[in-house]
């Protein structure tokens, strides 16, 4: 199939909702820490009396940060059982309607029958489908629509408002699933949303001494969303991927990738404002330039901030994680500047684990 009769087109990732504890204090933190800018609030205000949701955003990438204000709610619920955690990926598409029928007919479990939503500034359709854990994709139709976000957000204006950081767009967003699930969704996006399998990697690409994972990675037909879906792999010790499920009390988003075209600046000023990455040993950078050949970046800044680097057959890629921005090991975030690689960072990945495998040891959980 082509992406001319792509019977699923999707212009992009239309935003990212997070079910959180505290919506003012997240987006607070987002703002301070990521340089996301405020853009719409919805709650008590608004007319909604069960939940409160502030949207940032930076660039192409909308977070919104949604929290129950009454305790039986399936948000409450959903933090009670998860702790903060993404529970919508939206995907902006011109056509929800089509979207839920061609979705639904091919075996998805609806989320959302579409809807209409309207207000001065025109109507948004949407709909929505259940995917892995209680994770769930919401389509957006917003062609008819000028307002701020949704309708039922109003702009929101507040006088803090921190520099941006380079943030530019959602570059990909990874799930983990349970033992022996990933071949399962994988099909289920290669059948019911019309996904290609880009990448496969086993536990003899991605392992250590003493843990491992597999993933594959699916992407829409025009490439603008890309998916890696993780299991975990038999190892001597508890895998990230293990310690997420069992924090995390099942399947859900493991980390959001967001670009950058200057991923030194954005570094050196996300660690500015607090925010905490993995560090991989400085032996890593020792062999780097005879691994990955020339680049246009000099070795001493990458080993600086600890950023990684790996190439492809089409360029290569620059890298870095955070830590768990959760109490909970859950949720954290990747930092990739692309440079024609098209890839994930597959020969960064050993040096990464064990980076990871200190982060669990000082925790208890490996």
């Amino acid at each position: 199939m082509t992406p001319k009769d792509d019977f699923l087109p999707i212009n992009g990732t239309d935003y990212v909702e997070f079910y959180v504890g505290n919506a003012k204090q997240a987006a607070h933190f987002y703002q301070t820490a990521f340089g996301f800018q405020p853009l719409a609030y919805a709650g008590l205000e608004t007319g909604l009396k069960d939940r409160t949701s502030y949207v940032i955003r930076q660039e192409k990438i909308t977070f919104v940060f949604t929290t129950a204000l009454i305790p039986d709610s399936p948000i409450a619920d959903h933090c009670k059982l998860h702790g903060d955690g993404v529970k919508v990926i939206a995907l902006w598409v011109d056509d929800a309607l089509k979207s839920f029928d061609e979705t639904t007919n091919r075996g998805a479990k609806p989320y959302l029958q579409p809807i209409v939503e309207k207000d001065d500034q025109g109507m948004v359709v949407l709909s929505g489908i259940h995917t892995y854990g209680e994770t769930v994709h919401v389509f957006v139709e917003r062609k008819n629509y000028n307002g701020v976000f949704l309708p039922g957000f109003v702009k929101w204006d507040p006088l803090y408002r921190p520099e941006p950081a380079g943030l530019l767009y959602v570059d990909h967003i990874v799930g983990n699933v349970d033992w022996g699930q990933m071949d399962t969704w994988v099909n289920f996006y290669h059948d019911v949303l019309g996904f290609d399998q880009l990448i496969s990697f086993d536990d003899k690409d991605i392992s250590t001494e003493y843990t491992a994972l597999m993933s594959k990675v699916v992407a829409s037909r025009n490439l603008y969303i890309k998916f890696p879906l993780n299991e975990p792999a038999r190892g001597k010790k508890k895998s990230q991927i293990e310690e997420y499920i069992d924090f995390y009390r099942g399947a859900g988003v493991q980390h959001v990738a967001m670009a950058t075209n200057n991923i030194l600046k954005t570094v050196a000023d996300l660690k500015s404002r607090g925010v905490e990455f993995l560090r991989v040993p400085d032996k890593y950078y020792d062999l780097l330039l005879q691994r990955v050949g020339t680049i246009d970046e000099t070795i001493e800044p990458l080993r600086e901030l600890g950023i990684l680097v790996d190439r492809d057959e089409d360029g290569y890629l620059l890298q870095i994680f955070t830590k768990p921005v959760e109490d909970r090991p859950t949720v954290f975030y990747e930092i990739i500047q692309r440079k024609g690689a098209k890839s994930f960072g597959k020969g960064n990945f050993k040096a990464l684990f064990e980076s990871i495998e200190l982060e669990q040891g000082r925790r208890g959980t490996l």
